[in-house]
Parts: structure tokens; C-alpha cells; sequence
């Protein structure tokens, strides 16, 4: 039987894309026939149950195929591990379960952000793979890899996961999880307390592994894009692992240097898609698992059909669902659900750009000319720029669209975004502002 899985893996390795091919069929081996069951072997558990659940019915119908024999597969994960290290009177390092796992550097990672509590669908197949195939790969083709969505898609959970991952795997390495807005503030620290060869020898020979997120931020920051871009150069020529997240594309990203857009370009760039109903329907039922829920299939339907914008959407609404049916003592039904949807969802019906430029008009008291206009008087750039971050927030327009209906080009809407976020931290008034104003576009009474 051993030569009929030799020729199956050949015939599908041509089925398949290459990169499929190499990341989850290639490590697997035969391991026995018994009768009419196949024994093969994956590498460990994530293996596993990618295989068995994407590839273990071709892999199947092609044994079947070339023995002529009714058989099935079991698929195994490999004892061939390497003994623990001894330490003194023979005793062993266990860790402690359910932690969320500190890295060497910056963030803790969150304990349910593994690969194995991530939710994979049409959406996000391949940063799934590239992340895993990061994670577990000893010397990988392309040693970083750049996630790109809106808020809640995911990125965070994946970044988190390939730490987790390493650390298991490999708890000696150095891995650092971190923000750009940390690095940003850790370097100006530096610079003001006279620690910067500290700073550089820290992530640049201290690092084994760089989880940078939201990249995005360095936007305008020039000193800072040239220290990151020195550390990169640094590790990548080092071999190291580096995952990005952004929003966009490094060509994208307003004033950035060419040297960093070439970093944050060189390795693989996979985008993360909203996920469809489908998969947002898994990802309530795996969620009230984990969580310990007893969610009925009509709330969880109508769950997944009401909040489509993301994941972290989707997690509110079920918290919600629990919650208020804990608190109020009433039992889960799609009523409770909708009476907790409503506060969520926005009335996407009635959010146009149209209706924010007419409500920032109104508040603003300026002119829809004044407001497309080329003036750079901060009394119209000012509600220019927070109309492109609502308009950002509430449609699903691409930046090009929203930048255009606003008389800017793409990267200026990133600008604007990038600059009202960033107030929205420093300045309470701001921040009162742009929620009062979020208030009457989801009260539809812009």
C-alpha cells in the first residue's frame, strides 16, 4: 500500500496549489495498512486537523483510486518529539494552563488567541496558512509575512497565535509582541533618556521573533521609520520571523519612506476578508463553546445574518445575548436577540457618505463647497477629516471611494483617519465630539 500513497501524494500534489502541497501534504507519512485502513502521520495536532478537514476525502478517493480497494484513512500526529531536557534530580519544567502567556518583550498575548480557537473560512484560508506555516517552519521560505483588514478581522488573533505557537514550541525564543504606537513611544523614551544603543541593541539582538502591529501608525513619523528600518534590515538579514498587521497596502500608507514600504513588502501579503454567513455561523458556535453558551440555532442564525461587519461584532453580540438573558433571568430566544442586535448594529440603511457629509455639514455649520473644497483652514480641515474617519467607520466604501467623495486622493482619507484616531486618544473633547456625532448617525437622525 506504501507505493499506492507515494503515487496518491504525487497526483495530488498537482491538484493542489504548491504552497497547500508543501505546507500540509508533503510532511505527511504512511505508517501502516491494516486491511482496508491507511495509517498516515502529520507533524503535530494543527496538521492534523487541517488535513482531515480540507484534503482527507481526496487524499481518500486517490488511494482508493490506485488500490482498487474500499479503504479509509486515519490520520495520526507523530510521536517523533524530542526528549525534554533533563534538569536537576530529574525533574521536568511543566507550565501552567490557561495563563495568557507573557512574551520576552511588549504585550501580553491573550490565551484564546492559539490557531487552534481561530476560525478558518473562504476568507481567511491563506493568512491562516502563511501564519501556521511561519509558526511551524524551522527555516521558512519567507521569513515575514503582512496582514491586512479592517478592525476585528482577525489580524490580531493571528499575530498572537504565531507567539503562541513559538513559545510552545520553542520557549527559549525571544519574541516580542508589540504595537507600532509602542515602539514609537519606547523609542522616544529612549531618545529623551539617553538609552538608544539600549533601545537598538534590545530589537535588533535581542529579538528573535517580531509581532509589530498596526503598522499603519508610523504614517508621517520619519525618525521612527528610519530606526524600524535599520531593525528590519537587522533581522531579516538575520533570518529572524517578522509578522506586520495594517489596515493597508505599505504602498498605500501616507508619508512613508521607500526603504520601510520595501521592508514591509518583501514577504508574503495576504488580506482578510469580512467573513461570509457561513463562517460567521461557526464562529458563534465555537465561540459559545469555548465560552460555556447554550445558544439556540435560530439565535445563532440570526446572529450571523444580522452583524456581518467582523468578528469582534459578532463576539459582542453573543456576549450580549448571554449576558442580558443571565442578568434578566429570561431564556435565549431570537426577541432577546434582537433587542440586544439593535444596539450594535448600525442602521447601515440610513449611513451613506452622502448622510455624514450632510450631518458634518450641520454641525460644523459649513458648506457641502466649503467641505469639498481645497482650503486648508482648520475650521474645514477639521470637520473634513473627521467625516472621512466616519465614513471610514460606518460603509464599506474602500478609501480610494471615500477619499474621492470627498474631493482627496486615497492616501490623504488615510491621513485624515490615521490623524483623528490618533486626537481621539489625546483630546477628551474631540473624543466627546465624534461620539455624539456617532450617536445621530446610528439614531438614523443625522
Amino acid at each position: 500500500m506504501e507505493p499506492n500513497w507515494k503515487e496518491a501524494k504525487e497526483t495530488v500534489k498537482k491538484l493542489i496549489p504548491s504552497h497547500s502541497f508543501h505546507m500540509w501534504i508533503e510532511p505527511i507519512e504512511f505508517l501502516k495498512c491494516n486491511g482496508t485502513t491507511v495509517f498516515l502521520s502529520c507533524p503535530n495536532d494543527f496538521s492534523k486537523k487541517r488535513v482531515r478537514d480540507h484534503y482527507a476525502d481526496l487524499l481518500e478517493a486517490e488511494i482508493n483510486r490506485l488500490s482498487g480497494n474500499s479503504c479509509r484513512i486515519v490520520i495520526e500526529v507523530s510521536k517523533k518529539r524530542g526528549k525534554p531536557q533533563k534538569r536537576e534530580k530529574d525533574s521536568y519544567q511543566l507550565s501552567l494552563p490557561n495563563l495568557n502567556m507573557r512574551p520576552h518583550s511588549g504585550r501580553f498575548l491573550r490565551r484564546d488567541f492559539t490557531f487552534d480557537q481561530f476560525v478558518v473560512g473562504g476568507n481567511n484560508d491563506f493568512a491562516y496558512s502563511a501564519a501556521l506555516s511561519l509558526a511551524s517552519q524551522k527555516n521558512p521560505h519567507q521569513n515575514s509575512l503582512l496582514l491586512l483588514s479592517k478592525t476585528g478581522m482577525g489580524k490580531s488573533h493571528l499575530a498572537q497565535a504565531v507567539g503562541h505557537y513559538i513559545l510552545s514550541e520553542c520557549p527559549s525564543e525571544r519574541v516580542y509582541y508589540i504595537t507600532a504606537e509602542d515602539f514609537t513611544n519606547e523609542m522616544i523614551h529612549a531618545i529623551r533618556h539617553n538609552s538608544t544603543d539600549k533601545f537598538k541593541d534590545k530589537y535588533r539582538n535581542q529579538c528573535d521573533v517580531l509581532l509589530l502591529e498596526d503598522v499603519h501608525f508610523f504614517s508621517g513619523k520619519e525618525r521612527t521609520q528610519t530606526e524600524l528600518s535599520l531593525t528590519l534590515d537587522t533581522l531579516l538579514d538575520s533570518g529572524k520571523k517578522i509578522i506586520f498587521s495594517s489596515w493597508n497596502l505599505p504602498i498605500d500608507i501616507p508619508k512613508m519612506i521607500d526603504k520601510l514600504k520595501s521592508y514591509l513588502s518583501c514577504g508574503i501579503i495576504s488580506n482578510i476578508e469580512p467573513p461570509n454567513f457561513r463562517t460567521r455561523v461557526r464562529i458563534l458556535q465555537r465561540k459559545s463553546v469555548v465560552n460555556g453558551y447554550s445558544i439556540p440555532e435560530e439565535v445563532t442564525n440570526y446572529l450571523a445574518g444580522e452583524l456581518t461587519d467582523n468578528v469582534r461584532q459578532l463576539n459582542s453580540g453573543l456576549i450580549g445575548v448571554a449576558t442580558k438573558s443571565a442578568l434578566l433571568g429570561t431564556p435565549i430566544d431570537v426577541d432577546l436577540a434582537r433587542s440586544v442586535v439593535k444596539n450594535i448594529a448600525c442602521q447601515k440603511q440610513y449611513i451613506t457618505i452622502d448622510s455624514i457629509k450632510k450631518l458634518i455639514c450641520k454641525h460644523y455649520r459649513v458648506s457641502i463647497r466649503d467641505l469639498l473644497s481645497r482650503t486648508r483652514k482648520q475650521s474645514i480641515v477639521h470637520p473634513r477629516q473627521i467625516g472621512i474617519y466616519l465614513s471610514r467607520k460606518y460603509t464599506d466604501q474602500p478609501l480610494q471611494v471615500i477619499g474621492k467623495s470627498f474631493n482627496r486622493y486615497h492616501a490623504t482619507a488615510l491621513h485624515a483617519i490615521n490623524t483623528v484616531e490618533r486626537k481621539l486618544k489625546e483630546n477628551g473633547a474631540m473624543k466627546k465630539q465624534v461620539e455624539y456625532l456617532c450617536q445621530k448617525l446610528e439614531d438614523g437622525k443625522p
